[in-house]
């Protein structure tokens, strides 16, 4: 006559190896090997790079969309401070309260009056003619550089307002 088993003691008991795995386990190859591990490390590695590329230029563009807001925005509040088509134009961005106001890349925008400023110090475009005839109001981009000339390479990346206000955006593509 057979009796139950007494309980929490199971008949069966898997065969162990000397490791104290379980010998089926280990005869039947389940696991990773090191060159599984490896490419599943290689895959990985991969994956987050080009994912970390891809969320880069996402804040990229959206710091430049962000930039091209503010100008339009200032803008604006320059046409307000004028009143009048032929008014006169802030001496500052500090005229309508931007003076402390910093572009997305933590620096300040570039405001120059050019109907009381020699012309020279307007920006000009790749034929050296004027981006504005009344003022220049640029962000200097990622780098910080920018020269007066909006197509040298130190200018591309900056974020400016060009024809009196009908372009607002990245200088390469202007």
């Amino acid at each position: 006559m057979r009796f139950p088993p007494a309980a929490g003691r199971g008949l069966h008991r898997r065969a162990r190896c000397r490791h104290g795995r379980n010998a089926a386990l280990v005869r039947s190859g389940m696991g990773f090997t090191l060159v599984e591990l490896l490419i599943g490390t290689a895959v990985v590695a991969i994956l987050a790079t080009i994912a970390h590329g891809q969320y880069s230029a996402f804040i990229e563009r959206a710091r430049v969309a962000t930039a091209a807001a503010d100008i339009a925005a200032m803008q604006l509040e320059i046409t307000r401070f004028q009143q009048l088509p032929n008014g006169p134009l802030p001496a500052s961005l500090a005229d309508i309260g931007r003076g402390t106001h910093l572009d997305p890349w933590g620096r300040p925008y570039h405001y120059v009056n050019l109907r009381t400023t020699n012309k020279g110090a307007a920006r000009k475009d790749r034929r050296l003619n004027p981006l504005n005839s009344d003022y220049d109001l640029f962000s200097a981009g990622k780098d910080g550089v920018f020269k007066k000339q909006v197509s040298q390479k130190d200018s591309l990346d900056d974020v400016i307002r060009a024809l009196d206000g009908a372009y607002i955006g990245v200088a390469r593509d202007f």
